[in-house]
């Protein structure tokens, strides 16, 4: 069968690809280079529920996208980021730095931007077409605040939020009705150098995955079922192996479980492009508890601002890889606990590639 993912770039000009996995023949092309608004190249991007649009996290607007076919995608419209008055200007550093969908009615867009005036995130409704409509919410975090990932429980009733720059953990509770926010916990982190960057639940609901960007390290918090606050459980995995040289810093980058919710990847990168980032997966109970880590690998290259995991939304079977450093999407297979690269399509160009979402 072959499948297809879509991929953004870090820098303009802005452009989505599609490339084709092919699972029999485990090959991996490049088919289609859509141009896009050219200031508005795509951090990190994800499909609406029904994946006939894409959403984008653009540098200072958030862009949807009609998906009429992985050959056929069409800009619908764009938003500037939202919250504080400076976060849309010209003149600030402020970014559109990621975006949720949701896959419950109503199918709200839940955007975080990043670096200054970085203190809100902002609710957009969406038209039937699925693209962006109304900037119906800009709920307020704290000054400090740069949210880098969120993911919302099963039920999608409460949305964790992992904040790098002001080192905590938000939850907030989703009315049904309107989908937007309130604050109901903030959380600081296990260490003060810890600075969260994303944040997976298990499938079950009762275990949450924060990734610690400068800890490099994965802590493990356990999901009250009264409050459904987050509680660390004081359990903590260490994202590199041990005894690397001090001169080599780096930067954890995402975590998300596959389809099945049996096992957990998590990957970080590194600040230098002679020295390679690190994958690695670990084994989960029924319930989302972490039973044991199974190795740490390293990656091809450092990553740079990607070296993102996709795994795919249909098996444990395949995972992409994404390196924004020479440019290239890698597909892996996972099998019998190990994991086996089996493909991958180079593609040299501005700002390639951050994260791959699986198309079909």
């Amino acid at each position: 069968m072959k499948h297809h993912l879509m991929v953004g770039t870090w820098t303009a000009p802005g452009r989505i690809y599609t490339v084709q996995f092919d699972d029999e023949a485990l090959t991996l092309d490049l088919v289609k280079k859509t141009n896009i608004p050219e200031a508005e190249p795509i951090s990190w991007m994800t499909f609406s529920h029904d994946k006939k649009a894409i959403y984008g996290a653009a540098m200072k607007k958030w862009n949807s996208f009609a998906v009429n076919s992985p050959t056929d995608i069409v800009h619908q419209v764009s938003h500037p980021v939202a919250g504080h008055p400076l976060a849309p200007s010209a003149d600030t550093n402020t970014r559109a730095i990621f975006v949720l969908a949701a896959h419950k009615p109503p199918y709200h867009v839940y955007g975080n931007p990043f670096y200054k005036h970085a203190g809100f995130g902002n609710v957009f409704s969406v038209k039937p077409d699925g693209a962006l409509d109304t900037n119906v919410q800009n709920y307020e975090y704290d000054p400090h605040t740069g949210i880098h990932g969120m993911v919302f429980d099963p039920t999608e009733t409460y949305l964790y939020s992992a904040d790098l720059q002001a080192n905590k953990i938000w939850t907030h509770r989703k009315d049904a009705e309107t989908g937007q926010l309130t604050l109901i916990d903030c959380l600081e982190a296990p260490a003060p150098g810890d600075h969260p960057r994303w944040v997976e639940m298990h499938p079950s609901g009762k275990y949450l995955y924060a990734l610690m960007e400068a800890g490099n390290r994965l802590a493990v918090y356990v999901i009250d079922e009264r409050t459904h606050h987050p509680v660390f459980t004081h359990i903590t995995y260490p994202l590199l192996p041990s005894g690397l040289p001090p001169r080599n810093k780096y930067r954890g980058d995402v975590t998300f479980t596959t389809h099945s919710g049996k096992y957990l990847f998590a990957t970080t990168r590194s600040n230098h492009f002679d020295v390679t980032g690190y994958i690695t997966a670990f084994k989960l109970g029924p319930s989302g508890e972490i039973e044991r880590q199974l190795f740490i690998n390293p990656t091809s290259t450092s990553g740079g601002h990607s070296n993102a995991v996709s795994p795919c939304d249909f098996s444990d079977e395949w995972l992409a890889l994404c390196d924004d450093q020479l440019g290239f999407v890698e597909m892996y297979r996972w099998r019998d606990e190990t994991l086996a690269r089996v493909a991958r399509v180079d593609i040299p160009e501005q700002g390639f590639g951050m994260n791959a979402i699986w198309y079909d």
